[in-house]
């Protein structure tokens, strides 16, 4: 996503310095015209706005901390996933440290970004959004939802709860048919035409129907490992919120009986290897308790 995010900036004209942890992942990006920073603190001095796109809030401050001293009255837009706490506290990080920060999340796939479609979520400083809101735009959709820098990630993953809700609905009534030996490619014409429209793009897990059938499931733009990541902040989120998080919870459990099964490196669909099953394990069908 990082990478998708830099090259987008240098296709619209941006003047681009970037840094990662892996030096050699860069490499594309210097060559499209892009300068490579040896050090954090060198790539946020290289401009007053600094974009950020890692795995988690913890991991942003253990980069950015180096840097903190260079980062003073700089600007940070941060978009990586995580919970409304986590943003809240990374505003107070920021502001002892004299940054200003802008919290984000992205509600699209790597090859859209840039699209107009691509719609982005920002929350926070009015004022901070305001003043980089060209350069954001030049990402996509930016849609500004309030001053509370929570809402972002809140948003984000709300949707993704609904998103993950769908398509375990999708893979179990695949599952259940098959117990019947209908292929998912036989299930999907009827099934998603009945109902899907109105929830999802119904062709693109049309599309997916002859992987189930083959249980192939390929990583290529995200993998169940990294949406165990998203299952772990929605889950986490209900809990600060304050509501029911029994139903994320439980998709999370099935993400990681999955990933321990093998699956971790192929996509989400991979957990229709779960639903095919009579029963999944469960602390109450484990091992029985004294």
């Amino acid at each position: 996503m990082g990478k998708a995010l830099a090259q987008t900036l240098l296709k619209k004209g941006h003047p681009l310095t970037v840094w990662n942890r892996t030096p050699g992942k860069a490499d594309d990006l210097v060559a499209m015209g892009a300068r490579r920073a040896r050090t954090v603190a060198e790539a946020v001095t290289a401009s007053p706005l600094t974009i950020v796109c890692l795995t988690d809030y913890d991991t942003m401050r253990k980069v950015l901390e180096p840097a903190a001293e260079a980062l003073g009255g700089r600007t940070v837009v941060n978009l990586n996933s995580g919970t409304p706490a986590e943003a809240r506290a990374a505003v107070t990080w920021s502001q002892e440290r004299g940054v200003d920060y802008l919290d984000g999340a992205i509600m699209v796939p790597p090859p859209m970004v840039g699209e107009p479609g691509a719609v982005f979520l920002y929350s926070g400083s009015p004022a901070v959004f305001a003043r980089h809101s060209e350069t954001l735009t030049s990402l996509g959709d930016p849609r500004y939802l309030g001053q509370d820098p929570g809402l972002a990630v809140l948003y984000n993953t709300a949707m993704l709860d609904m998103m993950y809700a769908t398509l375990n609905g999708w893979l179990h009534a695949t599952a259940l048919v098959g117990s019947a030996n209908v292929s998912a490619r036989e299930f999907a014409e009827l099934a998603l035409g009945w109902f899907m429209p109105v929830v999802v793009d119904y062709a693109v897990l049309a599309r997916q129907a002859p992987d189930l059938d083959a249980g192939h499931y390929p990583g290529t733009l995200s993998t169940l490992e990294m949406n165990l990541n998203a299952l772990d902040h929605i889950t986490r989120t209900s809990e600060e919120q304050g509501v029911h998080s029994g139903h994320p919870r439980l998709m999370k459990e099935i993400a990681e009986r999955a990933v321990a099964e093998g699956h971790g490196g192929e996509n989400y669909l991979a957990v229709h290897e779960l639903f095919k099953k009579a029963t999944l394990p469960t602390e109450e069908t484990s091992t029985p308790r004294p």
